[in-house]
Formats: C-alpha cells, sequence, structure tokens
C-alpha cells in the first residue's frame, strides 16, 4: 500500500469521527479514533518488514522474501528508515547467494541511515565478508573493527571472532608466495 494512502485513510476515518460526534454517536466516534490509530502506527512500521522481521526471528528465508516480494517500490511504499532497513533485509536474505547483491543492499542500507548501533554492526559485518570474499583484506580488517566498535553489547562478538579467525586463514598480497606450492628444484 502506497505510504500516503494511509494517511488517505487516517484524515477520512478522523472526518467520520468529527461527524460521529456532531450526531452525538460517542461510541462511534471513540471506535474511529482509535481504529485511525492503525494507518498511523502502519505509516511509520510498514507491515511487511514487520512480518519479514518475524520471519527472520524464526530463521524463516523463504517467508522473508515472501513478505519483502510484496514491496514492489520502496521509494514510494517507504518512509527513509524503512527504506534502510529493507534494504538490510534483502541484504541478509541474499548473503547466502549472491554476495555482491547482498554487499549492495548493506551499503545503501547504511548510506540511507539503519538507527540501531548493532544493525549497523551487522550491516559492516557483512560488508567485512564481502570484501574479504572479493580480495579486499585490508578494507575487510577496516570494516570489522568499525563493526567491533559498533557491537557495544556484545550480540555479535562471537561472528567477529570467527571473521577474524578465517582472516587469517586467507593468504591474500602481492608478494605473497603460496605456501602450498611446491619448492622449486634446481637441476645442476
Amino acid at each position: 500500500m502506497h505510504k500516503y494512502f494511509k494517511i488517505l485513510i487516517t484524515f477520512s476515518l478522523l472526518i467520520g469521527t468529527i461527524f460521529a460526534f456532531k450526531k452525538s454517536e460517542y461510541g462511534l466516534g471513540i471506535f474511529f479514533i482509535f481504529l485511525s490509530a492503525i494507518p498511523v502506527f502502519l505509516f511509520f512500521r510498514n507491515e511487511y518488514l514487520l512480518l519479514g522481521f518475524f520471519r527472520i526471528r524464526k530463521q524463516d528465508m523463504e517467508g522473508l522474501g515472501k513478505w519483502l516480494g510484496h514491496v514492489k517500490n520502496p521509494k514510494s511504499q517507504l518512509i527513509k528508515s524503512q527504506r534502510a532497513y529493507y534494504y538490510f533485509l534483502s541484504g541478509i536474505l541474499t548473503a547466502q547467494s549472491n554476495i555482491t547483491q547482498s554487499e549492495k543492499h548493506m551499503k545503501k542500507a547504511l548510506e540511507i541511515g539503519l538507527k540501531f548501533k548493532h544493525d549497523r554492526a551487522m550491516a559492516k559485518l557483512n560488508l567485512s565478508a564481502a570484501a574479504l570474499s572479493n580480495g579486499h583484506k585490508r578494507q575487510a580488517e577496516i570494516l570489522l573493527s568499525e563493526a567491533r566498535d559498533l557491537d557495544s553489547a556484545g550480540i555479535l562478538s562471537e561472528q567477529i571472532k570467527m571473521m577474524r579467525e578465517q582472516m587469517k586463514r586467507v593468504n591474500i598480497g602481492r608478494n605473497l608466495q603460496n605456501p602450498n606450492m611446491r619448492q622449486a628444484r634446481k637441476f645442476f
């Protein structure tokens, strides 16, 4: 549903409230006041994103994809902060299958602005994994240290530790020799 259509519904319900109070239908007026609060709530908290967060808590990625699929045009359907979380959830959804697409979504979510520090830390951690898979070890280290700084509650400490261990095993560099390469033999 378009974001401004929700405001239109709210105004029509408020007009109905005024009409009900003028006709001395106080019960119906109060009911319309409570009913008009629903579209206002859904203007600031999109119903598809709420259902998507519920699905991600249940670790149902197919359900998350289904609910995110209902958002056809994020720019017209969502306000700015909701767009950031839409791209954040899209990045999480595509992280397993397409790391470059996930990287684009996470960068866009950070660019728009995620509200919570732990969400920004999760986005930086995913960007760090994408940078490491593309062979940019230094950028991955910088992003991982930023994620560690943002994770003040220690929610992602285990994932950050696993990422550090993975970085130690990766041998990326210009003048580094592959340790598995056979020794050059001298014949004479």
